[in-house]
């Protein structure tokens, strides 16, 4: 158990990559708290998963881009547990369409999910953090944040803006006992993914050197990893999860 007694926030955590990183962390030893914004069903069954592997969690509702809801989320995850030690910043969202084509909404509600989410949720947690002298936190960027795709603007300024946040506050708070590190996952196979259109999935499968795309799990694997000791020398970098897409 490399989590034995550890207390994790995952944002976004009722599907996906977060659903099966809470899974992940709690068979390690940790309890959870789920966060979601809109489905309270798939955040029970995250939260079933968790309480079978004999852990405890706790389902906080709230939108991360909300800055109100984001220190909510963490206040209550310090109430419930008494600290945390663990936060994954994993909530986000696309709006993708061509540049000339795309609303100024939609550029500004995937900013304010992926990146002022990421921002709300990691100073709340930090301030508890620097306290403990002790904290993990990991942030979940994209391939598409250092190549670009076409389409993805927003998406991709969003996730190249996570990378250099994380570098940023890994320097300014790595003196209090907390790591900060990215993972940048390329094409899994989740909700969000499988949307695109069938020539983007074929174009992509044929710039993967392991040809094939990836499951949930092995993003969750790496993010386990990272909150562990065994990472422990492990700080302010960004790590591509992508079968080679992108050396």
């Amino acid at each position: 158990m490399l989590l034995e007694g550890e207390v994790a926030v995952v944002t976004g955590s009722s599907r996906g990559i977060g659903a099966a990183t809470a899974v992940k962390l709690a068979s390690e030893g940790a309890d959870l708290v789920i966060n979601y914004n809109n489905d309270k069903e798939s955040a029970e069954e995250t939260a079933r998963q968790v309480r079978n592997q004999g852990r405890k969690a706790l389902i906080v509702k709230g939108n991360v881009a909300d800055s109100s809801d984001a220190k909510n989320l963490i206040k209550k995850a310090v109430s419930e547990f008494k600290k945390i030690d663990i936060l994954v910043n994993n909530a986000g969202i696309t709006r993708d369409g061509l540049l000339l084509r795309m609303k100024e909404k939609d550029f500004d509600t995937v900013i304010d999910v992926n990146l002022k989410g990421t921002f709300n949720c990691t100073k709340n947690a930090i301030r508890y953090m620097m306290k403990q002298r002790h904290g993990k936190i990991v942030n979940l960027s994209s391939v598409v944040g250092s190549m670009g795709n076409a389409g993805q603007a927003n998406y991709a300024a969003s996730k190249a803006g996570i990378v250099g946040f994380s570098k940023a506050i890994a320097r300014e708070v790595s003196k209090r006992g907390i790591n900060i590190n990215t993972i940048s996952p390329g094409y899994i196979k989740t909700d969000m993914t499988q949307n695109l259109p069938s020539k983007v999935k074929e174009e992509m499968l044929n710039s993967i050197p392991l040809e094939r795309f990836g499951e949930v799990e092995e993003v969750a694997n790496v993010i386990m990893f990272l909150v562990s000791p065994l990472a422990s020398y492990i700080n302010g970098q960004n790590i591509n999860i992508d079968g080679g897409m992108l050396m």
